[in-house]
């Protein structure tokens, strides 16, 4: 009996309490606007995307395909953290329950483990977008599994926005060096694995530009694969940082301010950079509108 009781007081299933990003900004209010606007932004963007890749018989190929799936990744991913930060902001709230706090987590690390292996998959244009989400249905659900289920029986305030797995695990009093090894082995797969396929695939890009007779042409396809480059940096980097750096990197202010880079920066930028300055999507709005216009 007294086991059952130590379980119940210290394994976690009591509330937590998310100090979240505000309490770190002089003017809170406005940045919970910006955080807003960017929020509107990504989910207007590729909503739009989604529908015109579906309307546009042009854009049913393999590589819109992927971005269809990535857009519908982003709008996922953004709305599984975003919605609930703002709201308690506004209500003055900064508690979730673990059954909620597990649920986030499992959801964030499915959507993040998709996005790592649909992005490497894009720079090849092959495999399944289905391969990409079943995989990281997988991380989601042993993360999850096993974040959730260790004892809690220090302070119940998360130094984040959200439920990171490296946040929660820190309020764990179980000795979980094992599960931080088997972590930084997941990553080696999800993270340093398709990095090195991407850094690949745009070695060869490059080296085909380099080759090119315009010099124009040079311009614009390098244009093209910086802005590309730039967004895949920010994604896997921060979350390199967050999951593989040691601890002796780490302080609560700046991992918020590295994920936000991947769970609000990352989902605004992907639409802009890999679909709406392409010239067939472009195309394609135009169409759209076009015939809009004369309906």
């Amino acid at each position: 009996m007294a086991n059952i009781t130590w379980m119940a007081n210290h394994t976690g299933w009591s509330d937590f309490i998310l100090l979240g990003l505000f309490r770190q900004s002089k003017h809170p209010a406005l940045l919970c606007v910006v955080i807003f606007v960017v929020f509107l932004m990504a989910l207007s963007e590729n909503a739009f995307l989604i529908l015109l890749i579906h309307c546009d018989a042009h854009l049913h190929t393999p590589m819109y395909f992927f971005i269809s799936q990535l857009s519908l990744m982003d709008m996922v991913y953004i709305s599984v953290t975003v919605p609930k930060m703002l709201l308690d902001q506004v209500m003055g709230v900064n508690k979730i329950s673990a059954p909620e706090c597990g649920m986030q987590m499992f959801l964030y690390l499915t959507l993040a483990g998709s996005e790592f292996f649909l992005l490497a998959a894009m720079a090849y244009d092959r495999y399944m977008a289905i391969c990409c989400w079943f995989l990281g249905s997988v991380d989601g659900f042993t993360f999850t599994a096993i974040t959730m289920t260790l004892p809690f029986c220090r302070s119940q305030e998360i130094h984040h926005f959200f439920c990171e797995v490296p946040a929660v695990l820190n309020l764990s009093c179980s000795d979980t060096s094992l599960y931080e090894i088997f972590i930084y082995l997941c990553c080696v797969l999800m993270l340093l694995i398709p990095v090195t396929i991407i850094s690949s695939s745009y070695l060869l890009i490059l080296l085909t530009i380099h080759r090119m007779n315009s010099a124009e042409g040079r311009k614009k396809a390098f244009a093209t694969c910086s802005s590309h480059l730039t967004v895949v940096i920010l994604f896997y980097g921060a979350a390199i940082y967050t999951y593989m750096l040691p601890s002796s990197y780490h302080t609560p202010e700046k991992d918020m301010m590295v994920s936000v880079f991947y769970t609000i920066l990352t989902p605004v930028l992907n639409p802009l950079i890999y679909s709406l300055r392409n010239k067939d999507v472009m195309g394609a709005l135009k169409k759209m509108l076009t015939v809009r216009f004369v309906l």
